[in-house]
C-alpha cells in the first residue's frame, strides 16, 4: 500500500518536474526495499513478541547466565576443573543433585561464579548406603595398594594445582599463593600417606603365658564423615581423606556451603582416579547442602565451637584462640614479620591466626609501632594478583562481625591503633586492625572473632603471660618468642602452654603436615594428619592367640 501511494505521487511529480525515467525507477526501487524491510521488521517483532510471551523466563535466564564468572573468558580455566554454569552437588559413584540450587559468589567483588544443585535428604541417605557398600570392596584392598591409589590422587592434584589453587582464591578469597599452597598440603599428605600405607600396624607384645602370642590388630572404622570449613576448603579434607583411605576407610565429605565449587572440583579429580582404577566412586563420596550427618564410624568436623557441640561430642574443632607472648629478650626481627603474617595472613581467617599478641612492658611500644608500620605496607588487592598479600573477608556477614567486634573492643576500653574501617572498593575488604589497651580478661579478647583484628596486651612477668595464655576456653595454637632456654622448656612443660600446638620463635600459623594437628579444651582434642593420628581412623583390637595344647590363665589363676 505504501509503495502504491508513493508510486502515484512520484508519477504525478514527473508530470510537473523534470524527473527522468531512470530516476523514477531508482526512487521506486528504494521505496520498494524500504517497504519490504518495514514488513519484515513487523513480522519479526510479532514473532519475538509471541516467543517472549510463551517463555517469559528465557530473557532473564540468559541475562543471569551472562553475568556468571564461569562464562567470562578470563575465567575459562574453570572448565579445566569440569565446572560449568550449573553443577551437580552430589557424588556417590554417579553425579546428581535434586535439592536447592545455590549460587557461589566471589568475595573479592561479590559477583556470582556458578551454581550448584545441593543434595536432598533422600540423596544423602542413598549416598551413605553406597559409601557403606563401597567400603566392603575397599576394605579388602591391601594397604599398600590403597597407598598406590592415594599416590595417584596426589599426582592428579599436582596436575591441576594452579587451576585448583585459583579456584580456592576465587571462591574463598585468600590470595593465590595461599590457594596453591593449600592444594600442595593435600598433595604432601598424599605423599605422607603412601609411605604410611606400608607401616601401619600394632606391636607383638610378650605374653606371660607360654605358647601364646599377644598382638595389637588395627582395622578401619568404616565410613568417615568429613565436614570442612570455608577457610581451608581443600587442605582439611585432604588431611582426613588421604589418611582415612590408606587405613581402609571410605569418606563422605560435606564441604562448607559457601565454597561448594571447590568441593565439586576436588571430588571430580579424585573420582577420575577411582574410576581409572575400576574402584567404586562412592569410596570418596560428596554431598553439598544442609543434610544432617549421621551413620558414620568417625566424624571429623572443622568449624565453630557452637556448631561443633551440635554436630557431635567428639569433633575436630578449628576455631581455636591463638596466642603469642613476646618477652624482653626476644629477637624483634623475628617477632614483627611473624606477628604480621600470623595476624593478617588469609585476612585473619586462619584457624591459627594470631588473635592475642602479648608483649612484655619493656618492648610493648616499640613492637606495636613496628607492626603498625608494617600493616600500612601490606599490599591489599585482588587475590589473583601475585603481588597481593591481603585479600577480602569471605562473606558480607564477616564484615559485619568485624565492625561489631571493633565497637565492642572500644566499649571495653580498647584503643584503635590502626585500621577499623571497611575499605572503599568492591568486595568484602576491611582494614587489618590493631587494638591495644584492653585488659587480658576483656570479653572481646576471649571471643573468637574470625576477622583480622589483633588484640595487643601488656604483661610484666612470665607467670602472668603463661596464665593469661591458658585462661581462655580455646586451645589450638600458641607461640613464644624468647632466647631463654629455661623459659622455652617451661613453656613446653606441664605448667606451660596448654594448646595442642606449642611453638617457639615462629608464627602461630603454618603447621607442617608431619606433625599431628589439633587443639585442646573447646578446640577439640583430636588430631589430624601426621604423627600417629592415623590411629583415630582405625579401631584397635588386642588379640591373644593360643598355639599350645594347654590352657594357662593370666595372672597365674587356677580354675580347675
Amino acid at each position: 500500500l505504501i509503495f502504491q501511494i508513493i508510486h502515484r505521487w512520484l508519477t504525478n511529480q514527473r508530470r510537473h518536474t523534470h524527473v527522468t525515467a531512470e530516476g523514477m525507477r531508482v526512487a521506486l526501487g528504494c521505496v520498494r526495499q524500504l517497504a519490504m524491510q518495514r514488513v519484515l521488521t513487523q513480522r519479526v517483532a510479532r514473532l519475538l513478541a509471541v516467543r517472549v510471551k510463551q517463555t517469559p523466563s528465557v530473557g532473564a535466564a540468559a541475562l543471569n547466565m551472562s553475568t556468571l564468572l564461569v562464562n567470562r573468558p578470563q575465567y575459562s580455566w574453570l572448565t579445566e576443573l569440569g565446572l560449568s554454569e550449573d553443577n551437580d552437588g552430589v557424588y556417590n559413584g554417579s553425579w546428581g543433585g535434586q535439592g536447592q540450587v545455590v549460587t557461589s559468589y566471589c568475595p573479592a567483588n561479590n559477583e556470582p561464579i556458578a551454581r550448584v544443585r545441593q543434595a536432598t535428604m533422600a540423596e544423602y541417605e542413598e549416598t551413605v548406603q553406597k559409601a557403606q557398600d563401597a567400603w566392603k570392596v575397599w576394605a579388602d584392598v591391601p594397604a599398600p595398594k590403597r597407598g598406590e591409589v592415594v599416590r595417584q590422587i596426589g599426582d592428579a592434584l599436582r596436575g591441576k594445582i594452579k587451576a585448583l589453587g585459583s579456584l580456592v582464591s576465587l571462591e574463598m578469597g585468600k590470595i593465590y599463593v595461599e590457594g596453591v599452597g593449600e592444594v600442595q598440603e593435600y598433595v604432601d599428605v598424599c605423599d605422607y600417606a603412601v609411605g604410611l600405607s606400608r607401616m601401619i600396624g600394632g606391636p607383638i607384645l610378650p605374653s606371660e603365658r607360654p605358647g601364646h602370642a599377644l598382638i595389637e590388630q588395627w582395622n578401619p572404622v568404616g565410613l568417615v564423615g568429613i565436614i570442612t570449613a570455608f577457610n581451608f576448603p581443600v587442605a582439611v579434607y585432604g588431611w582426613n581423606n588421604a589418611i582415612a583411605l590408606i587405613c581402609g576407610n571410605v569418606c563422605l565429605w560435606k564441604g562448607a556451603p559457601t565454597t561448594p565449587l571447590t568441593s565439586v572440583a576436588v571430588t571430580r579429580i579424585v573420582a577420575e582416579v577411582l574410576e581409572r582404577n575400576h574402584l567404586p566412586g562412592a569410596i570418596c563420596s560428596m554431598t553439598c547442602g544442609g543434610a544432617d550427618i549421621g551413620f558414620v564410624g568417625l566424624l571429623s568436623f572443622t568449624g565453630s565451637t557452637q556448631v561443633g557441640k551440635q554436630v557431635a561430642m567428639m569433633v575436630q574443632e578449628r576455631f581455636g584462640d591463638v596466642f603469642a607472648p613476646v618477652f624482653e629478650d626476644a629477637d624483634l626481627n623475628l617477632v614483627v614479620p611473624s606477628a604480621v603474617f600470623a595476624s593478617v595472613g588469609t585476612a585473619g581467617q586462619r584457624c591459627t591466626t594470631t588473635r592475642r599478641l602479648m608483649l612484655h612492658e619493656s618492648v610493648h611500644d616499640d613492637v606495636v609501632e613496628r607492626i603498625a608500620k608494617a600493616y600500612k605496607q601490606i599490599r591489599i588487592g585482588d587475590p589473583w594478583d601475585r603481588n597481593t598479600l591481603y585479600g577480602p573477608l569471605h562473606t558480607k556477614q564477616a564484615v559485619q562481625q568485624y565492625l561489631a567486634a571493633i565497637e565492642q573492643a572500644k566499649q571495653q576500653g580498647g584503643t584503635l591503633v590502626c585500621g577499623g574501617k571497611i575499605m572503599d572498593r568492591p568486595g568484602n575488604y576491611v582494614e587489618p586492625t590493631i587494638i591495644t589497651g584492653l585488659p587480658h580478661d576483656a570479653p572481646i579478647v576471649h571471643t573468637e572473632t574470625f576477622v583480622p583484628i589483633l588484640y595487643v596486651l601488656k604483661f610484666k612477668t612470665e607467670d602472668e603471660a603463661f596464665a593469661w595464655n591458658n585462661e581462655v576456653k580455646q586451645g589450638l595454637s600458641s607461640s613464644i618468642f624468647t632466647k631463654d632456654m629455661g623459659r622455652v622448656f617451661r613453656w613446653l612443660g606441664p605448667k606451660g602452654s596448654d594448646c595442642g600446638i606449642v611453638n617457639v620463635n615462629i608464627p602461630t600459623s603454618g603447621a607442617e603436615i608431619g606433625g599431628a594437628f589439633g587443639g585442646e579444651k573447646h578446640t577439640g582434642g583430636g588430631r589430624e594428619s601426621g604423627s600417629d593420628s592415623w590411629k583415630q581412623y582405625m579401631r584397635r583390637s588386642t588379640c591373644t592367640i593360643n598355639y599350645s595344647k594347654d590352657l594357662p590363665l593370666a595372672q597365674g589363676i587356677k580354675f580347675e
